[in-house]
């Protein structure tokens, strides 16, 4: 505590995009990734992706080394909106004192989560359709190609309109909503786990990071069928009337995936999300710790 809340959304915000732009590159891998054989059957497509590696070295050949930062631009502002409005909600929880109740930092995390993902929504939306854009010989999902982030926000809204820009919100909710519950909630105590086995010295980084990698494996496992759906969702094309051409929304794209890509297919990414996951959280916190002690 101690921080004005306006701080703490600069603060949240700044400390969330220094670490995008370190994890970026498994955003886009990740994307891919989540893409590839769309509605299609195991082992019935060709997988120009295999792997978090490989997939690297993948985009690097169609795209060249600055294809890993496809979309940044459009991950940097969805970074500074979401965690800004994140950090900024759960500051205020924490001052209302609401985050003294029992279970009131999950609850206070996820709704936060949730308010930020609203209104980052457009932002991860475009970054989705920028990451997937990629030679046709290594293309996966729809491709929207759009040719920068502000004429694929222009494109999105002159086509359709305002509600256009928030298209996709529905799996955004929950895929923020999961993960900063399972996180905050596994967090605290993945980092005491980690310390009590004396690997490493309370409070030091190297326990912050052990921690953040225990509890990263419960958020991917809880996160990742979430994300996939965001993906999908966010990129499918659409008819001129807004509707998705592949989903309906939310449960019909659960449905469809389970049932044409088997259960594994809402994994597909788990690699990407995990290793970015552990990363990003220690650097926010790092960041944002850093930057509130100065």
């Amino acid at each position: 505590g101690g921080v004005p809340p306006a701080t703490d959304l600069v603060l949240g915000a700044t400390a969330g995009c220094l670490a995008c732009f370190l994890t970026n590159p498994l955003e886009v891998v990740k994307t891919r990734l989540q893409l590839q054989g769309e509605l299609q059957a195991p082992g019935t497509y060709p997988r120009p992706y295999r792997g978090v590696l490989r997939a690297a070295v993948a985009v690097c050949r169609a795209d060249g080394l600055w294809g890993l930062q496809k979309g940044l631009a459009a991950g940097l502002l969805y970074q500074g909106l979401m965690n800004g409005v994140r950090f900024y909600c759960y500051s205020h929880a924490e001052d209302a004192g609401w985050t003294g109740y029992p279970g009131g930092t999950v609850a206070a995390g996820a709704v936060a989560g949730a308010v930020g993902a609203i209104v980052g929504s457009p932002a991860y939306l475009v970054k989705t359709h920028l990451q997937a854009q990629t030679a046709s010989a290594m293309a996966v999902g729809h491709q929207h190609n759009h040719e920068n982030i502000s004429s694929a926000f222009k494109n999105i809204y002159q086509q359709h309109g305002v509600v256009g820009l928030w298209r996709g919100v529905t799996g955004a909710v929950p895929r923020v909503t999961v993960g900063s519950a399972v996180q905050l909630s596994t967090f605290a105590s993945a980092k005491d786990w980690v310390c009590e086995r004396q690997w490493f010295r309370k409070g030091s980084w190297a326990a912050v990071l052990a921690g953040a990698m225990v509890s990263s494996v419960a958020v991917a496992v809880a996160m990742t069928p979430f994300d996939v759906i965001s993906t999908r969702l966010y990129n499918q094309p659409v008819h001129a009337d807004g509707t998705g051409k592949l989903y309906r929304g939310f449960l019909d794209c659960i449905l469809q995936i389970s049932n044409k890509e088997g259960l594994l297919g809402l994994y597909k990414g788990i690699g990407a999300v995990y290793f970015r996951l552990g990363p990003h959280t220690v650097l926010s916190l790092f960041f944002w710790d850093k930057l509130r002690n100065m």
